[in-house]
């Protein structure tokens, strides 16, 4: 019997409007610096798949994660060709940590607001992202604070996907067992893998192969008893 629901935030409930490189060129133009959206994309890209993985913290990490950031912009503008001799990243970072929390940076997907609805209806929801303080006001901005019982956060949980702990802390929190919670997700080894490894349901979400919608027709199923349950994800339609 599953007794809530978690979602991923972005990439899953939530996306940018246009691409990181966009909105950090957005941001350089307010220092009165033209750099190029597609070597921000380029540089991002990179910065974000060497970033370190880390250990689980028993603490909420220092500073609402705001030094990891940093460190990641830092990355990305070392990155890129033809910087300025003289550039105030100290000021392009403060200026961009605030610009993604800012209504109309993110936008949610077209299905989001109707299927929240309807599981707000017969299930507890919550998120479980790797974020910080901020998603809270981005889900304000959007409208959709307030479907949510709780928002899990790794800068507050003290751990990041893609390590189980953050499902583990989430189910010890609400006093679940992992077969009682179902975690709904975009990314393979974030969500799928590392849920399923702390022993939660895990639905897989897979745009444009299937949506949101799907996560309702899966619950259904196995509420009403139709079918033995089964892992999300099948070949067909994921549920």
């Amino acid at each position: 019997m599953i007794k809530a629901v978690f979602f991923d935030a972005a990439g899953t409930l939530l996306h940018l409007h246009g691409s990181v490189g966009q909105h950090y060129a957005a941001v350089a133009r307010e220092l009165g610096v033209d750099l190029s959206a597609d070597a921000l994309d380029q540089a991002f890209a990179r910065a974000w798949t060497k970033a370190p993985r880390r250990q689980p913290i028993e603490r909420a990490r220092d500073e609402d994660d705001k030094p990891w950031w940093r460190d990641l912009v830092n990355a990305i503008l070392s990155d890129l060709p033809n910087m300025p001799a003289v550039f105030d990243r100290a000021q392009f970072f403060a200026l961009a940590y605030a610009h993604f929390a800012k209504p109309g940076v993110w936008a949610l997907y077209p299905e989001v607001v109707e299927v929240l609805g309807l599981l707000a209806r017969k299930f507890p929801l919550g998120i479980i992202s790797n974020f910080d303080r901020r998603l809270r006001e981005i889900l304000l901005h959007l409208g959709i604070a307030s479907f949510f019982c709780e928002v899990f956060i790794s800068s507050e949980l003290g751990a990041d996907k893609p390590d189980p702990e953050i499902y583990r802390r989430v189910l010890s929190h609400r006093g679940l067992s992992g077969a009682e919670a179902l975690h709904v997700g975009d990314d393979p080894e974030r969500d799928w893998q590392a849920a399923a490894e702390a022993g939660m349901r895990v639905f897989r979400l897979e745009r444009p192969r299937n949506s949101l919608f799907d996560v309702a027709s899966y619950l259904g199923e196995m509420m009403g008893g139709r079918n033995k349950p089964r892992q999300a994800g099948g070949p067909s339609r994921n549920s």
